[in-house]
């Protein structure tokens, strides 16, 4: 390979690392900005939380802005694990360091690092963006190693996921993310092609994961029987028309109250939304 070519190469790569971690910023801003989300924090309140608000994840998102352009560069080298959960390591102590302390998105830190390194491993071995599922698929090429490395085990969702027996995001993510492949990206394709708004396209697609989804972060906050309870209350909102339907905002609003006043919050469900729209976006990047 001659060296012009290889600069040429590089420069290539080094675009579409930069792109790929823009457009995850952008799709976690998108799900920040998406409203009414029960239990979530929105810029309009601050769901079931009383530690944060968009404000908090906002810092958040600056702390992070380098970290997925970084795991893209990683993903396009074929780096091993390793390398990927040093970055996730760094990036999480950046965020920590910008809320105080303040979990906003370990999870995306994890399940959308792994699609960002995915998608620009697929762009470096196929010259093009590759579709959303096969993405998800790509994600498996690291299984083997995030299978054994050590987990939190105080964190609430390591200890809600012991406690009552369901996968977690690694066991999502060595299945290669069914819930987005099978779920969450043809909802918010069919969604979006129906000319629904973006907001309206998300909050269907959130209800449809919050209905279906063992939410390790509602697990932790209401136990069996609060995830029972809002997984009831997202299949009645999508039985009832979800965002197609007239005035589906001061319904999901109403049910929105219901996961307040429980204090229930389906932050897993909101990690796998943004995920999918970053896995939309980076499609046609």
């Amino acid at each position: 390979m001659s060296a012009v070519f290889q600069s040429r190469l590089q420069d290539a790569n080094a675009i579409d690392s930069a792109r790929l971690g823009r457009l995850a910023i952008t799709s976690l801003h998108a799900e920040l900005a998406c409203a009414p989300k029960p239990g979530l924090v929105t810029p309009f309140d601050t769901g079931s939380h009383d530690d944060m608000d968009a404000g908090t994840f906002l810092r958040s998102l600056f702390a992070l802005r380098h970290f997925f352009t970084a795991i893209a560069d990683a993903g396009a080298a074929d780096a091993p694990f390793a390398i990927l959960r040093a970055q996730g390591i760094a990036a999480e102590h950046a965020m920590l360091r910008a809320t105080a302390g303040i979990n906003t998105h370990r999870g995306a830190i994890f399940s959308l690092g792994l699609l960002v390194a995915a998608a620009a491993r697929c762009r470096r071995q196929q010259g093009h963006a590759a579709p959303a599922e096969q993405v998800c698929l790509a994600v498996q090429h690291w299984a083997d190693a995030f299978a054994v490395a050590p987990l939190d085990a105080s964190s609430p969702g390591q200890r809600a996921r012991l406690r009552h027996g369901v996968p977690g995001v690694r066991e999502q993510a060595a299945a290669g993310y069914p819930m987005l492949r099978e779920l969450a990206i043809p909802t918010l394709r069919h969604a979006l092609h129906s000319e629904l708004p973006r907001d309206a396209a998300m909050c269907q697609t959130l209800m449809q994961l919050v209905a279906q989804v063992d939410d390790l972060n509602l697990l932790h906050r209401g136990g069996a029987e609060g995830l029972a309870w809002a997984q009831q209350q997202a299949r009645r909102f999508i039985e009832a028309g979800g965002a197609f339907a007239p005035g589906w905002q001061a319904h999901l609003h109403d049910i929105g109250e219901g996961f307040v006043a429980r204090r229930l919050s389906p932050g897993g469900s909101a990690d796998l939304l943004a995920c999918s729209w970053f896995l939309l976006l980076q499609e046609g990047a």
